[in-house]
This record gives structure tokens, C-alpha cells and sequence, in this order.
């Protein structure tokens, strides 16, 4: 065989290896992510993690673990358009998170076409609590710490600590209440009466979700929260959960209100991690940092950057 031809096997062996080892990954990233599930007609549970704070921003750099509502919704749906998955577990470990963001997982589990099941781990509280109410079925350990139904808004007010340090700060600002919550200042009689009222509102909504979710009396939802967390076991005595158990029973009861008799498959659905994603974190993040550190000389003292304000 001429030098030539050897020369034209190598590059056609060498392209048809890499193209291999191309189908190979978008298969692994495929079967790791959020791709196709494997399974027979039916006889799947899927597994949906939600671990850690909920909310609408990333992980935070310092490694702590944000579950977004766009990951559940997405893992739901996907768990829904796939005719292998039969019924959903939530698997939850989480102290709450926003409002907003915790009302839209409600959302997501309350309207899935498929039976869902919240198991609890350590924690299921506020907001988690919320997004997790709607299940068919709440299984926690327990062990567990559920409930905290409650809504709270913090304000950190340092301006004695200012004076003693010798720090005066100031805010030329348009509009009278747009330096609300800021630290160099305490709130104003109205400003407190105001921001109250927005917080009784949201704990009223949260309370009336609980009630509506877990066909229970307002008034008795009412008289159970109060912002109270409760073990497994006192949870289930309050009807606040269903059964009390591990993550298998809670999956084996997920297969059952899914109608798989006998053995099943378990899958577990977690947002897919790309090369392009994990670029576009790292930019993301610098970009935070990079307009918090410029922001921060501005903005330090706004309603936005001093108040807390979850379902925790």
C-alpha cells in the first residue's frame, strides 16, 4: 500500500474516531442532564432535586446552592412530555427562598399532569414549603424540620455604629421613600406601617396557598403557622404532611399513585451542564462582581441592596 493511501486511511479512521467520540458526549450530556430518559412505557419514577435556597439568581460564588424555579419547571416538564415517567418526586432540602420564585414552583407541581410527591429530607420550611404543598402526597423524615410558614423582611439599621466610627453618609435622592430600608437611617413611623402592611399581605396569600393546597380551614392554617417550624412527626399530627418515612417510601409511593405495578425504573432529572454554561457562569458572576464593587458606592444604601426580603 502506497505512502498515500496509508496517509488517506489515517484521516478518514482518525475523522470517523472523533466524530465517535463527538456522538458519544452529546450522548453523555444527554443521559446526564435533562435529555431522554430510558425506560420502558410507564414504569419510571423521575427525580426532581430541589436543594438548597430557591430564587431567580445562580449559585452564589461562594459555593452555596440556589435552586431556581426555571430548573423545577423545566425538570417537570420534562418529566411530563417523557412517556416513560409516570409519576414525580420532589426531593427537597431547602429553608425557602423568594417569594415569587417559591409561588412558581407552587405553580409547576399544583398544575403537573402527572401524580408528584414531595419527599423531605432535612428541611422543608417557608418557602420550600410552599412550592412542596400542592403534592399529591408529603413524606418527610420523621426527624424533619417542616413548616416556618411565615414571611420575613430584614433591615439592618446602622447608624449609631456610624456615628461612633465617624462615618457620615448621605443620598441625594428623587421621590421620599426611594432611601427606604437604607442602613444610615431607621425607618419612619409610615415606612414601618407601610412595609408591614406588605408583609401581612404576602404571609396572608401564603396562608390562604397552605389552606387551599392542603384542603385545610384558614383559621386553623392560620393558628399553625405563626412562622412555627414542627419535626416530621408533629407535622403529620398538624396535617401539614402525609406520611412520615425515607426517600424509598416516598418513591414507592410515587410509583403506586402512577399506576407501576411491580418493579420500576428511577431516574434522576438535574439541569444538563454544558462547556457553554459553565463559560457563561464564570462571565455572569464576573460581571456581578465586577457592577456590585461600581454599584456599591452608589447604591449601597437603596431598598435593594439593604432589605432581605424572603419566605425564610
Amino acid at each position: 500500500m502506497s505512502k498515500n493511501n496509508q496517509l488517506f486511511l489515517a484521516i478518514i479512521g482518525g475523522g470517523a474516531f472523533i466524530v465517535m467520540v463527538l456522538f458519544l458526549a452529546v450522548l453523555s450530556i444527554i443521559g446526564n442532564g435533562s435529555g431522554v430518559i430510558s425506560g420502558s412505557f410507564g414504569d419510571t419514577v423521575a427525580i426532581i432535586p430541589v436543594q438548597g435556597e430557591i430564587g431567580y439568581t445562580q449559585s452564589d460564588m461562594l459555593g452555596g446552592s440556589v435552586v431556581t424555579p426555571q430548573s423545577v419547571t423545566e425538570g417537570i416538564t420534562q418529566a411530563e412530555e417523557d412517556i416513560s415517567v409516570s409519576a414525580i418526586v420532589l426531593d427537597i432540602n431547602s429553608p425557602g427562598g423568594t417569594p415569587v420564585a417559591s409561588e412558581e414552583i407552587m405553580n409547576a407541581v399544583k398544575n403537573s399532569q402527572k401524580p408528584v410527591v414531595v419527599w423531605i429530607s432535612d428541611t422543608g420550611t417557608s418557602g420550600a414549603y410552599l412550592a412542596a404543598s400542592p403534592a399529591d402526597k408529603i413524606y418527610a423524615s420523621p426527624s424533619s424540620i417542616v413548616g416556618s410558614i411565615g414571611v420575613i423582611l430584614s433591615i439592618t439599621d446602622l447608624s449609631t455604629l456610624y456615628q461612633k466610627i465617624g462615618v457620615n453618609q448621605y443620598s441625594i435622592k428623587a421621590g421620599e421613600y426611594k432611601d427606604m430600608g437604607a442602613s444610615y437611617r431607621n425607618l419612619t413611623p409610615e415606612e414601618t406601617k407601610m412595609l408591614q402592611e406588605m408583609v401581612d399581605e404576602d404571609y396572608e396569600f401564603f396562608i390562604k396557598m397552605v389552606a387551599e393546597n392542603r384542603d385545610l380551614d384558614i383559621n386553623y392554617v392560620r393558628e399553625i403557622a405563626e412562622g412555627k417550624i414542627y419535626t416530621g412527626t408533629q407535622a403529620k399530627k398538624l396535617k401539614l404532611i402525609d406520611e412520615t418515612g425515607d426517600r424509598d417510601d416516598a418513591i414507592d409511593s410515587a410509583a403506586k399513585l402512577g399506576g407501576i405495578k411491580g418493579e420500576y425504573n428511577i431516574v434522576t432529572i438535574t439541569p444538563p451542564e454544558t462547556f457553554s454554561d459553565v463559560l457563561t457562569g464564570y462571565s455572569a458572576n464576573f460581571a456581578y462582581s465586577l457592577g456590585k464593587g461600581i454599584g456599591s458606592l452608589l447604591n449601597q444604601d437603596s431598598l435593594e441592596s439593604s432589605v432581605d426580603y424572603k419566605i425564610h
